[in-house]
């Protein structure tokens, strides 16, 4: 298990709440060099970078009970890719209120 889950587990977050505390963190996805926004390209969701995969893809499926392992082969992305958006995802837990993650 990445260390970013195991964070995030730690932190209480887990399922349906996982889901819910990325979204309430309003990520500013820009942010992370992993993954893009391109108007026209799903309507402009976040997406890996050269993919049309959505970045949402990967919090539904942990939500589900998958493993990591799992979406990377049922979407077809890299274990570093997986991880830097869980990665990116658990750094706003630890950012205060009123600031952005790094």
């Amino acid at each position: 298990m990445p260390a970013a889950v195991r964070r995030l587990a730690k932190a209480g977050v887990v399922g349906y709440d996982l889901r819910k505390v990325v979204r309430m963190a309003s990520l500013d996805w820009s942010r992370c060099p992993t993954v893009e926004s391109v108007p026209g390209k799903r309507s402009g969701a976040w997406v890996f970078r050269d993919t049309r995969t959505p970045v949402s893809v990967v919090f539904d499926n942990l939500e589900a009970g998958a493993s990591i392992e799992e979406i990377m082969d049922w979407f077809h992305l890299s274990r570093e890719q997986v991880s830097s958006v869980v990665e990116f995802a658990a750094r706003s837990l630890d950012t205060p209120a009123g600031t952005v993650a790094a």
